[in-house]
């Protein structure tokens, strides 16, 4: 890497992105552009029927997004002339074999490109189990098999997630995945098998006539059982963990590259700092806290939480790719974390929020600030039930009560506070895993990529290191005021 700068690297490349209207692929995009015009094509997988869909949803999703104002600011009005030379929105699907991309496009595409990166993922931790193994594990296969006709390719480099872990305990480390290993010492774990219990499902769903609602429901049940089973806390990690296992078994002599990044934040620096898009996992409750509809949350006020910001994931993408440009078989695998060298607690990471919304209460639709209360952190499901029981139960039956005297007039009233609490009690069981997590990674090989990078480039243009982030002032400063500006 140290005779290579980045940027060189990138000039006259052809890559190609899948999951391109997605978080990490715009934030990808944008910055290549940026940094290297000279890249010579980018292919975005983005699913739609056909060509006019894929680019009118470019054009409405990606370029006119916020993340696109320094690309808008630098190129004025030859920005348009850009996008049209550099970039070639594709018309397509990973769930489909050859990523249901026209043959005929699809065979000059095998003859150019040099890079994939394959970002696409469900990443709903209850999704349904059928949604989820057609795009997290299939569509991860499928993405190999296309990688397999390229005839130029260097690499693929697959996102995952660091959760891939489940709930294991200390130091986690950066070794990929054993194909139908089980994190509980079940049985072996056979992802065939686990097709097939999806297909018997949905059957016996159809032939008893099921609801759509039915059968949501019971496919996100199944997903969260079969993952529990195996050792995981959902079917987000679950079927990620297949999807690696696939991949690393079916490769071949193929270059594979997996990036874990931990819980994904707003960006820290680049293209500007506190872009966002999407609720990520650590957020949940401190919107709902902002928007005062919620004043309670459930975890441990020691848990490390492991969050780093998204530029520097995209950051760790982009370096990867140079670290490996010459061919090797082996598999490299990278933690894109903080909790080794830069930790924040659960406690902190909560109270930040919460004293930025005292100070700066959010403005409501009608103009009114929101006035927040103080917020419970309870340290276990005992408690939080405890909890729900004496400030939220006496409350619904009085409702119901007086629902029944008064010829249900307080329906919509009790039905409402209902879901509120079941909902609370949902999202605990959810995030729980993560509320109470007790493991490290292990960021050796990304430290070793990290030093690389340093190397090659003086600036910071490619920072990927945690230990430069001062979480208060960037929880404060930047990323709890582009949760205000972009989510709320």
């Amino acid at each position: 890497m140290e005779s290579c700068c980045i940027e060189q690297f990138l000039e006259g490349k052809t890559i190609f992105i899948t999951g391109a209207t997605g978080y990490l692929a715009k934030i990808l995009t944008e910055k290549i552009l940026r940094v290297q015009p000279n890249v010579k094509k980018m292919y975005l997988l983005i699913r739609a029927p056909d060509s006019n869909s894929a680019k009118q949803r470019f054009n409405n999703e990606v370029i006119k997004a916020d993340l696109f104002g320094v690309l808008r600011e630098k190129l004025g009005a030859n920005l348009h002339g850009f996008i049209e030379d550099k970039v070639f929105p594709v018309a397509g699907d990973i769930d489909c074999d050859s990523l249901g991309i026209n043959s005929e496009l699809k065979d000059e595409m095998c003859r150019e490109i040099d890079i994939i990166v394959n970002s696409a993922a469900t990443t709903r931790f209850d999704e349904r189990y059928d949604t989820a193994i057609r795009t997290n594990v299939l569509g991860a296969m499928h993405v190999l098999n296309f990688s397999k006709q390229c005839s130029k390719l260097m690499m693929l480099l697959h996102v995952s997630t660091a959760y891939v872990c489940g709930e294991k305990e200390g130091l986690i480390l950066e070794k990929p995945l054993n194909y139908g290993e089980t994190l509980n010492g079940s049985s072996h774990l056979d992802i065939d098998m686990e097709q097939k219990l999806v297909e018997e499902a949905l059957k016996e769903l159809q032939d008893r006539n099921a609801t759509e609602k039915e059968v949501r429901l019971a496919m996100r049940v199944l997903g969260i059982e079969r993952a529990r089973q195996h050792g995981w806390p959902n079917t987000y990690s679950f079927t990620k963990s297949m999807g690696e296992m696939l991949l690393v078994h079916l490769k071949e002599d193929l270059q594979l590259i997996i990036l874990r990044p931990t819980i994904i934040l707003s960006t820290y620096k680049e293209p500007f700092p506190g872009w966002i898009e999407g609720m990520k996992t650590a957020d949940t409750f401190i919107v709902g806290y902002g928007k005062g509809k919620q004043k309670l949350a459930m975890g441990g006020r020691e848990t490390i939480t492991d969050v780093i910001p998204a530029d520097m994931v995209v950051n760790s993408v982009i370096a990867a790719m140079v670290a490996h440009r010459n061919a090797s078989s082996r598999v490299a695998v990278y933690h894109i974390s903080s909790s080794r060298r830069n930790q924040i607690k659960l406690g902190d990471f909560i109270r930040i929020g919460v004293d930025y919304f005292k100070k700066n209460p959010w403005i409501d639709k009608r103009g009114k600030p929101v006035k927040v209360k103080k917020f419970h952190l309870l340290d276990s499901m005992d408690s939080f039930h405890k909890y729900i029981a004496i400030h939220y139960m006496p409350s619904l039956k009085i409702l119901k009560w007086g629902n029944l005297i008064l010829c249900r007039h307080l329906q919509v009233q009790h039905t409402n506070l209902q879901r509120r609490i079941n909902q609370a009690i949902e999202l605990a069981e959810l995030y729980k895993p993560y509320m109470f997590f007790k493991g490290i990674f292990d960021d050796t090989n990304a430290e070793m990529l990290r030093m690389a990078t340093r190397e090659s480039n003086a600036d910071d243009t490619f920072n990927f290191d945690p230990t430069t982030i001062q979480w208060d002032k960037y929880l404060k400063e930047t990323h709890t005021p582009g949760l205000v500006k972009y989510i709320f």
